[in-house]
């Protein structure tokens, strides 16, 4: 006989991006220790495992995710997809700039999305920072300001 029911674990999805997941003002570092950076913060909100910052290296391995006008979208490979648990981002800016592969990033967003979500995510980046004036503008702001362009929501 049960004298307590079981009670379900209610699991609330993260927010896509979370204030914490923004950092501003960076140095500039290697593209491993950045793409590292972004992983880290994407395992510490719940949205991936481990396994998956593996496969953003090995994304970058075969396949620089430099889009050009100074953004970088780091995000795993097909295989590393089974590693994602919610749809997520992380961000960094660096003023400076950073080397990705011999041109210099400014803003880099670390992607982890599930089914479609991947194209979307992408598709309003591109919309969000389609001319450098656009990036130039981004790198500027406090995560606050990041935060408000890239969900349309205020703090």
């Amino acid at each position: 006989m049960l004298f307590f029911k079981k009670k379900e674990i209610e699991t609330e999805e993260p927010a896509l991006l979370e204030m914490k997941n923004i950092i501003t003002g960076c140095q500039r570092m290697e593209k491993e220790q950045v793409i590292r950076s972004l992983g880290d913060m994407l395992v510490k909100s719940g949205y991936v495992s481990d396994a998956y910052v593996e496969g953003m290296l090995a994304r970058e391995l075969t396949f620089s995710t430099n889009m050009g006008n100074g953004i970088a979208l780091p995000h795993g490979v097909e295989s590393a997809k089974e590693n994602i648990k919610y749809t997520g981002m992380a961000v960094m800016t660096f003023p400076e700039g950073t080397d990705w592969n011999g041109e210099d990033v400014k803003i880099v967003i670390g992607i982890a999305a599930n089914g479609e979500q991947h194209l979307d995510i992408l598709g309003n980046i591109a919309e969000t920072f389609c001319d450098e004036e656009a990036v130039e503008k981004a790198v500027s702001m406090q995560p606050e300001g990041i935060y408000r362009i890239l969900t349309g929501k205020g703090v």
